[in-house]
Formats: C-alpha cells, sequence, structure tokens
C-alpha cells in the first residue's frame, strides 16, 4: 500500500484553495519526494488554472516549469498535483483518467461543497489506474528525516 506524508498545514492549504476556487476547481503541485512507498510532500506550487471550464482543471505550463525549478532548487522534485471538484467527490473523475499519464504520480483531490469542510483523497496513478494513498501523517515533516529516491 502506497502512504502520503501530508503537514496538517499544507492540507488545510490544500482544502482553502478548495474553497476559494469554488465553483471553479483549484489547482497546484505537490513538491517532496518519494520514500520507498512513502510520498512525502513538503511544499504546495500552487498553479494558474487556464482550463475555460468549471468542472477541470489545466495546469499552466509556465507555472509548472516555475515550480520544478523551485523543487530542484530545494532538493526536491515534483511528485503529484492536488486540485478539487466543487460539489463533487474526492475520488478521480472520468476526466482525471482522461487526463493521467506521468507514472506513479500522487493526485490529491479535494470534494468542497458549499459551506462544508472540504474532504480529501490521495490516488497514485500506475500502469492506467489510480490506487488510493493512505495517510500515514499529517504533522509537519522534517526534511532531514527519511531517504530521499
Amino acid at each position: 500500500m502506497t502512504g502520503i506524508v501530508l503537514p496538517s498545514d499544507l492540507r488545510a492549504r490544500i482544502e482553502s484553495e478548495a474553497r476559494a476556487a469554488w465553483p471553479r476547481e483549484c489547482c497546484g503541485l505537490l513538491e517532496g519526494w518519494r520514500d520507498g512507498a512513502i510520498f512525502r510532500v513538503t511544499a504546495l506550487r500552487p498553479t494558474r488554472n487556464i482550463s475555460p471550464d468549471d468542472d477541470r482543471f489545466d495546469i499552466d505550463p509556465a507555472d509548472h516549469v516555475r515550480a520544478q525549478r523551485a523543487a530542484r532548487a530545494a532538493g526536491n522534485a515534483i511528485v503529484g498535483c492536488y486540485h478539487s471538484h466543487p460539489n463533487g467527490s474526492s475520488e478521480p473523475s472520468p476526466r482525471d483518467y482522461a487526463g493521467a499519464s506521468q507514472e506513479s504520480f500522487l493526485w490529491i483531490v479535494a470534494a468542497v461543497r458549499l459551506g462544508e469542510q472540504p474532504s480529501l483523497g490521495a490516488y497514485v496513478f500506475e500502469r492506467g489506474v489510480f490506487s488510493r494513498a493512505e495517510w500515514t501523517a499529517t504533522t509537519a515533516l522534517d526534511p532531514a528525516r527519511g531517504q530521499r529516491v
């Protein structure tokens, strides 16, 4: 089973971005590293959603490049993405399946309904399918711990 370590402050930021973008989808990239079967997220890289449709996301390519450069400068990598599903579920949608292509990429999906606390789901895209990832920790992360791979 794949696990994810997401500090509570980063989780709260994803939830906040999802609420702020409603009724559109928010989106961004996840910076960190993979330690065996565990994804360790150390930073969020919010990106502009350039999709003309409210119910899908398309990460601005210039934001993607900036995020990759910032991650490399910090000794990390872009290990995944996050986005919201306004009035939807925290599971990957058919459009998410259609847009997924990067192998072993972490996806966090925030379901958000007006006036409710968002719920987050985590999935890894491998061999053409999304598999649920387990939340293994939501406390502050010490980047000096664990081996970066």
